[in-house]
């Protein structure tokens, strides 16, 4: 398994900045001492209701990872005003996602099956533009096959199901936990690159960074909730870490089957 690869989304630095009104906390600075810290990547969401990420920060973002040599992932809904945002920037990436007005955060994957003519169009100009475009679904090979068949080049699994069963201790983690894998290895052979996010702590990131096929976690509300407590840099120092130890635990047990 290579490297898995840490994206940390800045939303929720922009979101106790605007309960104030003001500038503080800067989601630019986050963004600075994420990658700092060892962030392979700067995950925002720009929602239609601007309710955290604003505009102006995209325009920042792109700019400062441009020049760090980071890549910008753009989190998006579907809709013309966000394609256009995104085609005057030209983020690394752009994760298409579901999103309605009335939701606390995203509660779900994209239904791109069942969006095949709307999202199409979008994607193929993402695409043309030289954006890298992911669709955010849930564990389920025929969504995979959707994005596949729509353009797009990555999908992200949603992790939300899985982490809240753990928490939850409700019984359903291990079902949830194989969903996500075998999906991810069905990408994997449709050849997409897979990407997992949302609700990931430091309890549940081991087992989902041994799934061999994940490419990319990102990760955002746990880091910056954690920010609070231990500081911004070692929450993502942290989080790093059982990333990279799930993995070479993972690798060192499958070389021990092998050798057996």
């Amino acid at each position: 398994m290579s490297r898995l690869r840490l994206g940390v989304n800045i939303d929720h630095v922009a979101t106790i900045r605007n309960a104030r009104g003001g500038s503080y906390p800067d989601p630019m600075r986050a963004a600075e001492l994420a990658m700092a810290a060892g962030a392979d990547g700067i995950t925002a969401h720009l929602r239609e209701d601007r309710r955290h990420i604003s505009d102006a920060d995209i325009e920042a973002l792109a700019v400062i990872t441009r020049k760090r040599g980071r890549p910008l992932n753009f989190e998006m809904a579907v809709t013309a005003e966000m394609e256009a945002i995104a085609l005057a920037h030209l983020p690394h990436a752009a994760c298409l996602v579901p999103e309605r007005r009335e939701e606390r955060t995203t509660e779900g994957g994209l239904d791109v099956a069942g969006g095949h003519n709307a999202i199409a169009p979008v994607v193929r100009r993402l695409v043309d533009a030289g954006i890298r475009v992911s669709c955010f679904i849930d564990a389920d090979p025929i969504q995979a096959q959707a994005s596949k068949d729509i353009g797009a080049q990555v999908i992200e699994l949603h992790t939300g199901a899985y982490c809240d069963a753990v928490r939850e201790r409700t019984g359903e983690a291990e079902r949830l936990l194989a969903n996500l894998r075998n999906t991810a290895a069905e990408a994997g052979r449709l050849g997409l690159e897979v990407h997992a996010g949302h609700g990931i702590d430091y309890e549940t990131v081991k087992p989902i960074a041994t799934i061999p096929d994940l490419a990319e976690l990102n990760i955002g509300h746990f880091l910056i909730g954690e920010a609070i407590f231990v500081g911004l840099v070692p929450a993502i120092q942290r989080m790093r870490a059982l990333m990279d130890q799930a993995r070479a635990n993972s690798e060192a047990e499958l070389a021990q089957g092998i050798s057996r």
